[in-house]
């Protein structure tokens, strides 16, 4: 029986323990040899870009096949009310926590402003960059992460198309489906190589990023790190129960392992989309529901990102001697960070558009500003990427609760 057990238990945990075997020596590599272990990123960015060029295909043929299957369009509109409902309710309430948090611990400090060399920006008009975010000039640019919402907007009229065609569409249909299929057969062979693509780059983050923690920025660093834990610890748990009872919270917390893990290592809520559909699946999330959820959220919802937007804002205000608790700074903050949750790309240190952005309302230099900004946001990434990654998973069971009834996660177990 014990020899039995002890086989169940590596055949269901043997995934997650060679990822975090390859996490512990990566990172043990990056505390012994430090700026040393540059050598071995190559690994962690064969993988990433692996794993990039195949997510692509996957959120498309994942939305659209998803789209393609409903039997109502009205089951469509719907499903989009309540997951945009439940995506800008947590971003609220994630905000909300890091304000109260930067008002009962103020980041009152000097602020090292590094003299990092700034990207080249093009200035645009508001119209213009919300055109570029939503559209693409030509279908081959819809193949790069940078067009990931105008993909997903996409993907989702090709399903809506195919619905719409009917029986002269099924064709097609069973062609999204089969290609879905593949595209996760595909993904599976290249998370093979993630214990020794995520160990890679653990080292070089811990190498490379480690020193500057005990640095100038520490403060607001541990103020961020600890208002997330205590997020992500109690208001998941919290959200969990609420769309599935104790049954809920045992079922997220048994199945958020690999995704949490996947978000560290590589810092991007789109290389962890593979991690949380499997996660999705077998926590019974209907697969119309984790199909157009998680990919949607990786570059729309980001509790995370809204969270570091405000300890980004709360740092630059310390710097420049401002008072950051004026609620017309607060208010404007939390308007700031709906918009960041939705323009931040779900790549690792992916744009800088918020952190403009902030700076541009709140008239800061600049020069002066935005190095800081782009200091913080690499250093606090690991962690809002878990919190914007894990954030999709408890939300798909959230929308599945509102959408399949309270009973949905009991019905599902039983069959």
């Amino acid at each position: 029986m014990e020899n039995t057990s002890t086989g169940s238990f590596l055949k269901n945990y043997k995934s997650i323990i060679l990822l975090l075997g390859g996490i512990l020596a990566g990172s043990i590599l990056g505390l012994v040899f430090g700026k040393g272990v540059e050598v071995i990123k190559p690994l962690g960015d064969i993988f990433l870009n692996l794993l990039f060029t195949a997510i692509i295909p996957l959120i498309f043929f994942t939305i659209a096949s998803s789209i393609a299957s409903l039997e109502k369009t009205e089951k469509l509109g719907k499903l989009f009310t309540i997951v945009m409902s439940v995506f800008l309710g947590t971003v609220l309430i994630s905000a909300i926590l890091m304000m109260v948090g930067v008002l009962l611990f103020p980041v009152q400090q000097d602020i090292i402003i590094s003299k990092l060399p700034l990207e080249t920006i093009q200035g645009s008009s508001p119209g213009s960059q919300i055109t570029q975010l939503l559209t693409a000039t030509d279908f081959y640019e819809l193949l790069s992460r940078k067009s990931m919402l105008a993909l997903i907007i996409f993907s989702f009229l090709i399903g809506f198309a195919t619905l719409q065609s009917g029986e002269k569409g099924n064709n097609f249909q069973r062609f999204l489906k089969s290609g879905d299929e593949v595209m996760k057969q595909l993904l599976n062979l290249i998370m093979k190589t993630a214990p020794i693509g995520l160990g890679a780059y653990f080292a070089y983050q811990v190498g490379i990023f480690g020193p500057q923690l005990f640095g100038a920025y520490a403060k607001p660093l541990g103020l961020y790190y600890a208002v997330c834990a205590f997020y992500f610890v109690v208001f998941f748990s919290l959200y969990a129960f609420i769309a599935g009872g104790k049954l809920g919270f045992t079922t997220f917390w048994k199945n958020n392992i690999t995704p949490s893990l996947t978000a560290l290592g590589t810092c991007s809520s789109i290389a962890t989309i593979p991690a949380n559909l499997e996660a999705a699946e077998k926590m019974n999330i209907p697969t119309h529901i984790r199909n157009v959820v998680i990919p949607l959220g990786a570059p729309l919802h980001k509790d995370g990102s809204s969270m570091s937007s405000v300890i980004k804002i709360a740092v630059i205000f310390a710097m420049f001697g401002k008072d950051f608790t004026d609620p017309h700074n607060l208010l404007l903050a939390l308007g700031i960070t709906v918009i960041v949750s939705v323009v931040e790309g779900g790549i690792p240190n992916g744009g800088y558009i918020g952190e403009i952005l902030a700076i541009t309302v709140y008239g800061f230099p600049m020069e002066q500003a935005l190095p800081a900004a782009m200091i913080v946001g690499t250093l606090v990434d690991p962690m809002a990427t878990l919190l914007n990654a894990n954030g999709d998973l408890v939300s798909a069971m959230i929308i599945t609760r509102i959408s399949e009834g309270k009973d949905w996660l009991t019905k599902k177990l039983v069959v």
